[in-house]
This record gives structure tokens, C-alpha cells and sequence, in this order.
């Protein structure tokens, strides 16, 4: 670790030298263009203004007949831009980044007022924070792409961006997994483009809803929507949060590229038109890594070979009065290889030196949507989509004499098919529909095997091929009682035709503005999740399943908001939450004090039934001044309690059961060659904190008798790690060129080398227990150039 921070210095000096090397004029402007569209029917408003904030002399424009802008000249930089149109509220889009590399495409949704009165234009702050999906009123916050891009860190992943929220912890530092409130991570629910996914990341394991690195590509992203509770009824089949991803369309005027290389790999993006005169377009984004990079700067990986590549991308095809039509997708391929070490002293050091093992991750979703304007109230989107993971995990231990004996084989094979439909209508401005179906046919291939010492053999746990189908069905009705107040009902209903389980969920909130600045809310859900499928096919000594019988895990999710807009570019909001869950799958042996709450990956051999509760309640805190004169902060604390109770109906905490967690992130830019807007220094600062997680202690004695890991039950998750903090730092230099712009950037993931304790485990080779820690200092040096 000396050797690696040694080289930090070495990689600024190195960050600075290559952003000099470019002497290139700068072309002081860019073209910023749109569409203006109506946010519930996204309809095109024609004859909206759009004008450019602080431009001497005023630049403004008006929409066409299919709501499209262009604003020519605009100068390099952030910028501000108002668009106003009569019987719409004022829309203010404030610190556009107007680089030289590329255009500025904006989809820009206007709201419709209640109250009609001539020549009233009803003025909106610029709340940054709203939803892109209006109906979603309490715990529900916007991200862009530029925060995945500059949150300290985050290395364009929407999962450790989230970290900076209120409520949300991380599982370790070596994954994106993340809790929210409490919950298991295996409760998140991936969407894209309005259609349900598999775990979007690498080197995930088999039943979760993280992994290593994300396989999205920023590249692709637009502003999207990250939700912690009581969502609207569109969503189902999660308990604990949404990733609601949305894709931007490519340039469909001119081409444009992206690359960039760095510690994690080399990536490549491509967009443009198809020809002149369409307003088709295509975007694309591969990128391959080994990882071995950041081996050679002194970060330690372990002793495997990891690789891993991924493609996504995104084509726009509008066929007039047919409407538009689009194909989107995203592919990950992932592996890691360990070799184990001939040397038996080595294995009296760690247990792992004496196993092979060969990992691999495999994850890909391609669809086809279609949307249809059915007038100017109504339209409807459809989708069908094709998706598949497939995960093998299988190692060897050597014994005394060198040779290689099986220990534990995996192969899970998952493949879906869904059709998905869903139509909008406002029949008003006060009120709109929103309603729609799911179906999704998938096909199962699961295989699980370890050896068992007893038997001194290896024993078959999960062995299934099948089918089997869902069917969601949704649907949401909004209604403004006035300016200030408005209402949301809907239902959402899920049913599992595996063991023909259903859950029926009504969900409601509704927003009243007390002032104008002043917002309160509530939101409440009933929300289902069926159970990991490896659950249902677990098999007793006999071959016989004993879970396919198991229910949906349910919650009802309650929320209360309050939120202040102190200042126009500062606001603070609190949250208090409570959740009641119930069906929850635990062991059912009543001296177990298992439960699938606790669970973060894989599939259980325990025998089940949905005796098991828990319930989840805090208060949320979060005061953000969103980018001004180049700075920003994002301050977040939250104090929780995370409960389950057992089949021996005691209650313990569970695993995320941290108490309290916050967060400071906050960043600066200065701004050199300022009437050119040449060069743009950035430096970005995360801290984050939490207690730690839970962990049930190890019964030592117990485990030296059996030859593996035994805990004492009774004790389940009654002890807490120390507690965990982890600074990250990001040092960044963009350039605008000629025709293109270069961004240089170090992120120091937990910068100071702080050795968090991640828990601890048996060695039975030493004999010991032995704690493991966390990942220690990860540097990133990328470059990207856009042109």
C-alpha cells in the first residue's frame, strides 16, 4: 500500500502533463437544441419561448409545429435556459454544461396549469430535486448523468452515486450492492426504459441486485429516477427501492464520438443520424477491462484473473403517423480465475491459497418499444424484451497430496420474455391515467451441488429446468384538486403462475404545497416481491422440493415528506418512513433464527415457510444547495431501526440494522480562461458514514467439531462492527478544444486508506477466527475525450 500512494503523485502530475499537451484553439460556442413536450401526454408544444438566461443580447426562440428549438452560438460553459408557453408552467433549467465536444439535445416537459387565465404564466422554482415521474410525490429523487460523472467515486455508477442519499448504506466496498433503510439489497427492482431487467451489473452473484461494476454506460443514461419507498403502482415485484433508468437518443443531426481509458478499461461511444433528413439515430457504447491495470498501480485484487466487457446501446427510428420505434439493449460478459498455490505453508496463512475456482457472470437484456400517439391526450408505449443471466461458480481444494477434489458447483441459467403495454391519457389539466400489463414467460436452468463431509461426497441441494410465468397489471389515476394539492391512487396486482400466489396492492399519496416553497406529502403502498426462484427448488436428503409452496414477501410502506425551498438553489427535506413486513421466508426450524431478510446473494438450502415478519422505521434528513456559482453541496443523516422476528418469534436486528448513516458531498469548479471557458478545474469530496453492520457471533468449539463455519443462534446479529467511514476525493481537469473536450480525472475511492472491518469468518485451517476488512485505497485515472 506505501507503493501505491507513492504513485498517486505520479498520476496528478501525470493528469496535469496530458491536459497541457493539447494547444488547439477553443471555439468559444456550441448549438444547444430540443423538444418541448407536454410531461403527461409528451405531446410536442408548439410555440413555446426558449430563451437563454444572461446572453447579451438575448438569445430566445420559438418552438415549431413539432416543439423543436435550436439555439445557435451559445457560449461555452453552464448555462441557464426558460422556456414559457401560456396555460403552462414556467420550465428553468439551470447549470446546462455546454461543452465544445458535443451538441446539448434537451427533452424538455412542461406542466399544464390547473387554473386557466389569460396571459398568466405561473412560475416554477428550479426544483432539480422534482421526480421525473410526477406521480411519484415522497421518497423519490432525480439523478443525472453528470452526478454519476463527478460524485467522488462514483465512477458512473448509479448505485454508488445513491450512496450520497438519505437512508442508503452500502454492503462492502467491494461491490455496489446497496441497503436502503434497512433492507435487503435483493428488494431493489432494475428498470429501463420502462421495462422491468436483470441485475445490470458485473460480476454479480446469482439472486442480488448488485455487483462489482456497473455495466450501464453513462454514456447512454439521461436524467433518471431512484425511488426508496412507497412507489407508484407502475412498479411491482420489489420491496425496498427502484432504479428507474432512462436512455437519451442519440445526436440524429451529427455524429459524434466518445473514448475514454483509464484504470478500469477502455470504453468507446458512437452516436449519430442514420442520414440526412431522418430524425432516426443510433448510440452505442462497448468498453473490456482485466482489472490489471490497477494491479500495477498496487491495488490488490487478490491473486485471480479478472476480465470483463460489456455493449449497450440505443436506436431511435420514428416512422411518422406510425409513431416511433425503438431497440435498446445492454450486454455483460464477466469472469474471474484463481489458481490455488502448491505450497501447503501458505495455506496456514489463508484458507483460500488451497482452492481453485472459476467465476463467471453473464448478463443481457435486449427490447424492441413502440410509441403511439392516439390524438393529442393520449398515448400508448409497448415493449418486448428479451433477457438472460447466466452465473457458474465452481472450486477445488487441494489436499495433501496436491490433487484437486470438488468442493461446491453452481450453474444458474435464467432467461425471460416480456411483453409489456401501458397507455396514458389526460382527460384534463387536473386529471390523468396511467394503466398497463406485464407478461413475462421464464425459462429456469438451476443447478446446485456441494460436497458434504459426512457423506464424503457431493450432495445435490437445487436441480431444476422449467418454465414458468408472471403477469403484473397496474393502474394509476392523478388528480389535482387545485394548484397547491393533488391526489394519486392506483393498484398494482402481481400473480406467480409457478404456484399460482397473487398479490392484490393498493398504493396512494398526495403533495399539498403549503407556501410556495413549502411542500408536504405523504405516501402509502402495499408492495409483493416474489421470492429468489433458486428458493422455491430447493431439495431435502430425499430429492423432494420443500419450498415451492412459499408466498410473495409483502410490505406495507408508509411515508411522510416535508421539504423547503430555503434559497432558489437550496432546499431541505425530511422524511419519516415506517414498514411493516410480512410473508417473509424464514427456517422452519424454530432453533433456526434464519431468515431470507438477512440474505445478500445465492440461493438458501434451508427449508422455508412465510412465518417470518419485520418492520422498518426512521427519519431521514437532507439539505442540498444544488449547483451555483460553480459549488454544491449534498448534506444527508439517517437514524433507523431495522427489526425481524424469527420462527422462534424472537426478534433480532437484521443485517443492515446500522442505526444511523450520513453523508457530505459537496464540489467545486473554477473556471480559467473565463471569457473562453478554456479549462475547468473540478475537485469533489464524499464522506461517508454509518454504523456497522450487523453480524451473529462464531461458535468456535461448534465449528473446529464440524470442519466449518457454526454461530450461535441465540445471538443472532446482536453484535455490530465498528463503525464506518470512508472519504472519497475527485480531482478532474476538462478542456475545450477546437471541435472536441477532454476531461482528465483521479478519483480516490476511501482516500485515506481507513481499514473498515467488512465481519469475520472461520479459517479451519488455522483453526481461528479471523476478521476480514474492506477495501482499502482504489485510485482511478481516467481520460475521456468527446469530439
Amino acid at each position: 500500500m506505501i507503493t501505491l500512494m507513492r504513485k498517486i503523485p505520479a498520476c496528478l502530475f501525470l493528469l496535469i502533463c496530458i491536459q497541457q499537451s493539447n494547444g488547439q484553439t477553443v471555439v468559444p460556442a456550441q448549438t444547444v437544441r430540443g423538444t418541448v413536450v407536454d410531461k403527461v401526454t409528451q405531446s410536442p408544444v408548439a410555440g413555446a419561448i426558449v430563451v437563454l438566461l444572461n446572453s447579451s443580447p438575448v438569445k430566445a426562440v420559438s418552438t415549431d409545429a413539432e416543439g423543436k428549438f435550436m439555439l445557435k452560438e451559445v457560449p461555452l460553459g453552464r448555462q441557464t435556459i426558460k422556456v414559457t408557453y401560456m396555460g403552462y408552467k414556467e420550465v428553468v433549467l439551470p447549470n446546462i454544461t455546454v461543452n465544445a465536444g458535443k451538441e446539448v439535445v434537451l427533452t424538455i416537459q412542461m406542466e399544464e396549469q390547473i387554473i386557466q387565465a389569460s396571459e398568466v404564466v405561473i412560475k416554477a422554482d428550479r426544483e432539480k430535486n422534482k421526480p421525473i415521474n410526477a406521480l411519484s410525490v415522497v421518497s423519490t429523487r432525480t439523478f443525472s448523468v453528470e452526478e454519476t460523472q463527478k460524485y467522488a467515486a462514483a465512477v458512473n455508477d448509479p448505485a454508488r452515486m445513491a450512496l450520497s442519499f438519505a437512508g442508503v448504506v452500502q454492503g462492502d466496498d467491494g461491490g455496489n450492492m446497496i441497503s436502503i433503510r434497512g433492507n435487503s439489497p435483493n428488494g431493489m427492482l432494475w428498470r429501463m426504459e420502462g421495462v422491468d431487467i436483470p441485475n445490470p451489473n458485473h460480476f454479480s452473484n446469482v439472486g442480488t441486485s448488485g455487483g462489482a461494476i456497473s455495466i450501464l454506460s453513462s454514456q447512454l443514461m439521461s436524467n433518471s429516477d431512484f425511488m426508496t419507498g412507497a412507489f407508484t403502482a407502475e412498479y411491482g415485484n420489489a420491496l425496498s427501492g427502484v432504479f428507474d433508468i432512462r436512455l437519451r437518443k442519440g445526436n440524429n443531426q451529427k455524429r459524434e464520438y466518445t473514448f475514454q481509458a483509464g484504470l478500469l478499461g477502455v470504453d468507446f461511444a458512437s452516436e449519430g443520424p442514420f442520414k440526412k433528413g431522418y430524425d432516426g439515430s443510433y448510440l452505442v457504447n462497448y468498453r473490456y477491462s482485466t482489472l490489471s491495470l490497477l494491479s500495477l498501480v498496487g491495488v490488490p485484487l487478490g491473486f485471480g484473473v479478472t476480465t470483463f466487457q460489456d455493449l449497450s446501446f440505443n436506436v431511435s427510428l420514428p416512422a411518422k403517423k406510425y409513431g416511433t420505434f425503438g431497440v435498446f439493449g445492454f450486454g455483460g460478459l464477466s469472469a474471474q480465475k484463481t489458481t490455488a498455490e502448491k505450497d501447503s505453508m501458505k495455506w496456514k496463512e489463508e484458507s483460500f491459497y488451497r482452492f481453485n475456482s472459476r467465476f463467471n457472470a453473464n448478463t443481457g437484456a435486449v427490447g424492441v418499444n413502440h410509441m403511439l400517439m392516439l390524438g393529442k391526450n393520449t398515448f400508448i408505449r409497448s415493449s418486448l424484451v428479451a433477457s438472460g443471466t447466466d452465473h457458474g461458480y465452481k472450486d477445488e481444494e487441494l489436499n495433501n497430496q496436491y490433487e484437486a477434489l470438488p468442493n461446491s458447483n453452481q450453474n444458474f441459467v435464467q432467461s425471460r420474455l416480456s411483453l409489456s403495454s401501458a397507455i396514458t391519457h389526460k382527460m384534463n389539466a387536473r386529471s390523468s391515467m396511467k394503466a398497463g400489463v406485464i407478461l413475462s414467460r421464464l425459462h429456469y436452468g438451476l443447478a446446485q451441488s456441494s460436497y458434504v463431509d459426512s457423506l464424503q461426497a457431493m450432495q445435490t441441494a437445487i436441480q431444476s429446468n422449467g418454465n414458468t410465468a408472471t403477469v403484473q397489471s397496474f393502474v394509476n389515476w392523478n388528480y389535482h384538486v387545485n394548484e397547491r394539492l393533488s391526489l394519486n391512487t392506483g393498484l398494482h396486482v402481481l400473480h406467480l403462475l409457478l404456484n399460482n400466489t397473487t398479490s392484490v396492492e393498493p398504493r396512494a399519496s398526495m403533495k399539498y404545497m403549503l407556501t410556495p416553497k413549502q411542500t408536504l406529502a405523504f405516501g402509502y403502498g402495499l408492495h409483493g416481491q416474489i421470492q429468489p426462484l433458486g428458493a422455491y427448488f430447493t431439495k431435502d436428503v430425499n430429492g423432494q422440493e420443500i419450498n415451492r409452496d412459499l408466498k410473495m414477501s409483502k410490505a406495507y410502506h408508509l411515508v411522510a415528506s416535508y421539504d423547503i425551498n430555503v434559497t432558489s438553489n437550496t432546499h431541505i427535506k425530511t422524511e419519516v418512513y415506517y414498514q411493516h413486513l410480512f410473508n417473509v421466508p424464514v427456517a422452519a426450524d424454530v432453533k433456526s433464527t434464519f431468515s431470507l431478510i438477512n440474505v445478500t446473494g445465492g440461493y438458501t438450502e434451508e427449508k422455508l415457510n412465510n412465518s417470518g415478519i419485520g418492520r422498518n422505521y426512521g427519519v431521514e434528513l437532507t439539505v442540498e444547495r444544488f449547483l451555483h456559482k460553480n459549488f454544491y453541496y449534498l448534506v444527508s443523516a439517517s437514524l433507523n431501526n431495522s427489526l425481524y422476528r424469527a420462527s422462534n418469534q424472537q426478534w433480532y436486528s437484521t443485517l443492515y440494522n446500522t442505526g444511523r448513516s450520513g453523508s457530505v458531498t459537496a464540489g467545486k469548479e473554477w473556471e480559467l480562461s473565463e471569457k473562453r471557458k478554456k479549462k475547468v478545474i473540478g475537485l469533489n469530496m464524499k464522506v461517508l458514514y454509518a454504523g456497522g453492520l450487523r453480524f451473529t457471533p462464531i461458535d468456535l468449539p461448534a465449528s473446529v467439531r464440524a470442519g466449518e463455519t457454526k454461530y450461535v443462534e441465540s445471538q443472532a446479529f446482536k453484535f455490530q462492527n465498528p463503525d464506518y467511514l470512508r472519504v472519497d476525493l475527485r480531482l478532474s481537469m476538462k478542456r475545450n478544444y477546437k471541435h472536441s473536450t477532454g476531461t482528465l480525472a483521479l478519483d480516490l475511492q476511501n482516500a485515506f486508506n481507513r481499514e473498515n472491518v467488512g465481519g469475520q469468518y472461520y479459517d479451519k485451517n488455522t483453526g481461528g477466527v479471523k476478521y476480514w476488512y474492506q477495501q482499502g485505497l482504489i485510485p482511478v485515472l481516467s481520460y475521456r475525450i468527446e469530439f
